[in-house]
């Protein structure tokens, strides 16, 4: 009865997914098909935040991405650009704009393409000039690499630097490149606060957590500088995971090993619970996509434990609204407090390097 009422690829699709729901497990996906192409206008976004004051749109945040990545890109802070936090948006392409004006309409169609902006400190006009910049389509990533750099930041401060944080997206190539990005340029530090909120799924999960694993084994005593430890590349204090309901995949695979290993305790809310998978799946003929579960998790006690239900925190935290619209974020602020309530219990050891040995004496003979 409900084929005989569908009228498009859109309405096959829902049939799809509501019959798939009717499985209740993770990665079972519906999408694509002979469909009618949607012509979207591609609105030119300059990476910043604004804020209405003098009758004018004014910079509060301009969003400093990485100029060398092609895919962080910040259209504001290009060499020659450099628009800074409060200065005046005066006009678009000679168009001059009011604080009245819809601020997206003024860059319809211009995403990749020159724009000509004029600027200043004065909402009046005066001590104006004018940059050239090449709005983007999307700004996710550049703000995404401000939150990662400003909770760096938080946490640095926070712990007075002895706790590194490092932000993993997902457990696939991208996140596996932020961790190592990230971890290994603070290795120095006593703690670590992981943060997989939103991660987004992959395979890597063991290999992170096995190098959060890492213990002190040895050190390396050189002729000319510091000791080394043994293994490198490893932080050897507490560590916490940040987990949210928007982890799922590898992103509960990755919190649950965590834990199974003793690594450390999460903080958070409760993840997302899919670790049913799939496998490639091909193609339907007019070119849409729909996946059937190929493989399952389970633990070594023979318990299906994650599907459906997914990793829950040992010290559940609520990101509650309004602290957030202050500009805390509560999940974070409450691993620091663990971090470092945990180095206040167990100060990380710092072995002194022992007097050389004599290996003539009869002391120094095995024993």
């Amino acid at each position: 009865p409900y084929l005989a009422n569908i009228g498009s690829r859109q309405d096959l699709n829902y049939l799809y997914a509501e019959m798939l729901g009717e499985l209740t497990v993770g990665h079972l996906f519906i999408f694509g098909g002979d469909s009618p192409e949607v012509k979207r206008v591609q609105t030119g976004l300059l990476g910043a935040d604004y804020k209405i004051e003098n009758g004018r749109y004014r910079f509060a945040r301009v969003y400093n991405g990485e100029n060398w990545n092609t895919d962080l890109k910040a259209p504001l802070t290009q060499p020659g650009v450099n628009v800074v936090a409060g200065e005046y948006l005066l006009a678009v392409n000679g168009r001059p704009i009011l604080g009245t004006d819809n601020i997206y309409s003024f860059f319809e169609e211009t995403a990749g393409k020159q724009v000509v902006l004029k600027v200043g400190s004065d909402p009046t006009g005066a001590n104006f000039r004018e940059v050239t910049v090449v709005p983007v389509s999307s700004e996710t990533r550049l703000r995404n690499l401000a939150w990662i750099e400003d909770n760096r930041r938080k946490v640095d401060q926070m712990t007075g630097g002895r706790a590194a944080y490092v932000y993993m997206p997902d457990t696939a190539f991208g996140g596996y490149t932020n961790f190592t990005r990230y971890f290994y340029a603070q290795v120095g530090k006593e703690a670590v606060i992981v943060d997989e909120r939103f991660n987004g799924g992959g395979a890597l999960a063991t290999d992170v957590v096995e190098i959060l694993q890492r213990k002190l084994l040895s050190l390396v005593a050189t002729r000319d500088g510091e000791d080394e430890v043994q293994p490198q590349g490893a932080i050897f204090g507490p560590k916490v995971m940040i987990i949210n309901e928007l982890a799922g995949s590898g992103g509960d695979a990755m919190p649950w090993y965590f834990r199974r290993a003793g690594v450390g305790k999460l903080v958070g809310k409760r993840t997302w619970g899919g670790l049913v998978g799939r496998a490639a799946a091909p193609q339907l003929m007019d070119g849409g996509f729909v996946s059937s579960p190929s493989s399952g998790v389970w633990n070594p006690n023979g318990q299906w434990e994650v599907e459906n239900h997914g990793i829950a925190p040992d010290i559940e935290v609520e990101l509650d609204p309004e602290l957030t619209k202050q500009g805390h974020d509560p999940q974070l602020e409450k691993a620091v407090q663990v971090v470092m309530e945990e180095l206040k219990q167990n100060p990380l050891p710092h072995p002194h390097r022992p007097a050389y040995p004599n290996y003539h004496s009869k002391e120094a003979e095995p024993r």
